[in-house]
Order: C-alpha cells, then structure tokens, then sequence
C-alpha cells in the first residue's frame, strides 16, 4: 500500500512538471508567433490606443468573435458593391472598422466609396455648384486621415488612398464637379497659407493669434505638421499648397517617413506607389502648380510652375532607378515632360534655361523624335527655336484645358519679350498666334464651357503682364521692364507698388501690342 500511494504521488509530481514544462514551450512558441504575425502583418496584436468606448468595448468584449463577424459583414458588402448599394455598404464598412479597426482594406474601400461612388450620386444646386458632392468627397479624406491612419499609422496603403483622392478625385478634370472641389479646397487652404508663397517661420514658431489660429488648423482639424509641411517644400517645391497636387505629394511623402520607421511590415510595391504618386503630382504641379485669382468672378485659374521643373526631373530619375520593373514606361514619361518644359520654358523667356535642358533631353534620348510620327524631328536635326514652333502647329489640336493655357501664357510671354527687342513683327506674330490657338480651343470645346473652358483672352493676357511688371516674379531685368513699359505707355515702375493689371495687348490688326489704359487692380486680396 505503501509503495502504490508513493507511486501515485511521484506519477503526480511528474505530471505537474510535465504541465509547467509544457506551459513553458507553449509561452515560447507563443512569443515566436506573435513575433511572426507581427512581422508578416497577419494579425494586430497591440492594444488600441485613444481609441472611443465603443470601439474599445466592442474589441475586448466580442474578443476573437471580432475577426469572425467581420468577416461574414465582409463578404455582405461585397455583394452589395456588385449590386450598386453603396449607401447600404456605408453602414456595413463602419461597422467593420469598429469591429476591427485594423482591417486595412474596409478602411480603403469604405472612403473610395465615399467620394467616388456616393459622391456622384448627387447632382448641382446651382450652375456649378455641387455642396452634396464635396461632403461626401470631404467626408473620404477625412475618414482616412482622421480615424483611419490614427488606429494605422505605419499602413503605406491608406497613405496612398489619401494621396490619390487628392491627387485624382480633386485635382482631374474627370468629375463634372472638379472646378468646385479645387475652389472649395483653394478657399479652405488659404485660411491657412494666405494667398501667396507660406510664411513657414510664422507656421513653426506662431507669435500672433491670427498665426497660432493657423497653426491649430493646420496640426488639429488637417492633421498635417508644419516642419513637415516646409521640408516637403524644399524637397519637392516651391508649391503651391491650395492646390491638391501639393496635398498628394504631402500625404505620400508623409507615408514613405512612417515606412522607414517601422521597415518590418513594409512591401517593397506599396513603397513604390507612394513614390509614383510623387512624381505623377509633381507633373502636374508643373503644368499647373500657379494659382491665379481671378477678382472678376472671385474664383482662381491655373498656370504653369516652371520654377520646379529641376526637382520634377529628378523625381522621374529616382522613379526610374527604384522601379526598373516599369522604367520603359517611365522613360516614355520622362521624355514628354522634357519636350513641355522645354517649350514652356522657351515660350515664356526663359530661353536660357530652355536650351540647357534640351542638351539633356538631347544627351537621353537622342533617337527618340521631338514630334510624335516625324521622324524628321530628332534632336541632333532641330534647333531649340525650330522645335517651339512645330510644337505649337502639334498642340492647336489638344483638348487639355492646362495644356492650352500654358501655351497661351507663352506665346504672350514671348511676345513680350520680342517688344523689348524691338522686334515688334515677331511679338505681333506671337500675339496673332496666341489668338489663333485660343479661338480654336473653344471652338473644338464648344458646349463643355463650364468643365474645360478657359476665361477671356483678354484676362489671360492681362494676367502674364501683370506678372511679368512685377519685380517679385518677372524674368526681366528692371532695365528690362522699364522698356517694356516705354513701349506700352506704362507709368514707371513704382517700388511696393502693385503692376498695372488691365494692361493687354492690342488688336492684332492694329499693329504692335500695346496698352489699354485703366485701373490698377491689387495685387493681392
């Protein structure tokens, strides 16, 4: 008998140290789990933080049920999405990202829903005027940038969904409504960055309370840091930042610093979307990264940027070398940026650096032709001046509002500058043409006015003047200017004084341009 009770409580002590060795191979394997699920982004293992009651609650009551329910909500929304219930899949996806707040994709798709496909339900109130639309569009940024990447920080894929909002949804021409997001936005951003280049010293270090204002809008209701807002300028700018192309380069650039922190879970594409929409919004922060208020009708126009088109270039180098999976058509892209930035600059008097850059588009590609189906038209067969002028025969048949008016913008530039030669045939022959191309544009565009129409002739050509007089962006010379002056019948240029703003070329039959007498319009409201 007594051997049988010790044997049983040896048998005891033994399955107890059996228990606690098993106990601690599970805690091991457990820990090595966890790491890997970490590693690979399979599963959330840290507790949400500042995260509402409800969120909190629903996360530690239902447990692991969460992953279960979501999933079944999952596929419910997916059929609805076939079947076009968007505003049904709206509730579904909130309740998803409450259930699992680290459901990256529900996040994504739920604020594609909002401004793309809910937002188009709603028409106009008015000629131009789409409020119901711009919540909805609005409502898309705000859930990724206020509650999506709060619970996600490090996701490169919501970064990207935000960046293309701003850059797509706002900043294309494809909405009917595009003109009234990009004023709506422009109006909000001014708040902030004023209507001219931003005061970043008074952004970092606020000493008045219209500045800490500013500040607060910016760091608690648009999320955005201003350091960051300043380094992403001098990297990537000067941009205009009540555009959404400067938005898109913010939020993406703002993703790649979060990838670096936290490289474990990063995929090597997602890195390489974010990058893309850098230089794509670069892009088109050349060919129209200038704001220009229009006083007549209280709304902004657009212009080129040409003051970044050296970081452009580089942004499409650095695309090239980190994407070789897609360089060819990369370069393809590269070269028709170099082809405008050549043209535009040339056009504009920046004929300097016109020729320098096509020595390097020369260097790159020098058997690729300069106009698409004229193989005539290489680079070694061309001179700089010959290239300008096929380009404008090429381009009197775009339909690109942009495009157009960047053209414009040049030939009345170069116009210009041909007056202060004293070459008055050849600013007439710029001038005339100018008119030529525009009245040819709105013919081809005629009955879609409103989406891809371009103001008066007239405001456009009095808007390159008034830049041109103004000592702070003219690529005159002041000697220069005076001249130009002379020879519209200008009063002399007054220090702090606002350029004459109605001042615009005369009738093309009537000979040289010259002034129209009038008004001085303020620089800036």
């Amino acid at each position: 008998m007594k051997v049988s009770e010790s044997t049983s409580r040896w048998k005891k002590v033994g399955l107890v140290l059996l228990a606690v060795l098993c106990w601690t191979g599970v805690a091991r394997v457990e820990r090595s789990l966890n790491l890997d699920r970490d590693r690979l982004g399979l599963t959330r293992v840290e507790p949400l933080q500042n995260a509402p009651p409800l969120l909190a609650f629903t996360t530690v009551a239902l447990g692991g049920f969460r992953g279960l329910i979501s999933n079944l909500l999952w596929v419910r929304m997916m059929e609805l999405q076939e079947q076009d219930k968007f505003f049904e899949m709206q509730q579904l996806a909130d309740w998803i990202t409450k259930l699992e707040p680290h459901f990256v994709q529900v996040w994504a798709v739920q604020a594609w829903n909002m401004a793309y496909n809910i937002s188009v339900k709603f028409k106009e109130t008015e000629f131009g005027v789409y409020p119901d639309r711009w919540r909805w569009v609005k409502a898309g940024i705000e859930l990724l940038r206020d509650e999506a990447l709060k619970y996600n920080p490090y996701e490169p894929l919501l970064y990207r969904e935000l960046a293309w909002i701003f850059q797509h949804k706002i900043g294309h021409f494809l909405d009917d409504a595009n003109l009234y997001y990009k004023q709506q936005w422009a109006n909000e951003m001014t708040r902030i960055f004023g209507m001219g280049r931003p005061d970043f010293e008074a952004l970092l270090n606020p000493r008045t309370e219209e500045d800490r204002e500013r500040v607060r809008l910016l760091t608690e209701v648009y999320k955005m840091d201003p350091a960051f807002v300043r380094k992403v300028d001098e990297e990537y700018g000067p941009l205009e930042w009540r555009l959404p192309e400067a938005h898109a380069i913010y939020w993406a650039a703002r993703g790649l610093e979060m990838a670096e922190k936290n490289p474990r879970r990063v995929n090597t594409n997602d890195l390489i979307r974010l990058r893309r929409v850098i230089f794509q919004s670069m892009l088109m922060s050349f060919r129209r990264g200038r704001l220009i208020p229009d006083y007549v009708n209280r709304r902004f126009e657009f212009g080129p940027n040409l003051d970044i088109v050296p970081k452009v270039n580089y942004a499409y180098e650095q695309a090239m070398e980190e994407d070789p999976a897609n360089r060819d058509n990369i370069k393809i892209a590269h070269r028709n940026f170099l082809r405008d930035a050549i043209y535009f600059l040339y056009t504009a008097g920046r004929e300097t650096e016109a020729q320098r850059w096509f020595g390097y588009l020369a260097e790159h590609y020098p058997d690729k032709p300069l106009i698409e189906g004229r193989p005539d038209t290489l680079p070694r067969d061309m001179t700089v001046d010959q290239y300008a002028v096929a380009r404008v025969t090429e381009d009197v048949g775009e339909t690109d509002p942009l495009r157009i008016r960047a053209h414009l913008e040049a030939m009345l530039a170069h116009s210009y500058a041909r007056l202060i030669l004293d070459q008055d045939d050849e600013a007439l022959a710029y001038q005339r043409l100018a008119r030529r191309v525009y009245d040819t544009y709105m013919e081809k565009i005629k009955g879609a006015e409103m989406r891809v129409g371009l103001p008066p002739f007239r405001d456009i050509a009095s808007e390159v003047l008034q830049r041109l007089l103004d000592p702070q962006q003219s690529p005159f010379t002041p000697q220069e200017r005076a001249i130009l002056r002379t020879r519209l019948n200008l009063p002399a240029e007054t220090p702090g004084a606002a350029p004459a703003t109605n001042a615009v070329p005369g009738s093309v039959e009537a000979g040289p341009p010259a002034a129209v007498t009038g008004t001085n319009a303020p620089a800036s409201r």
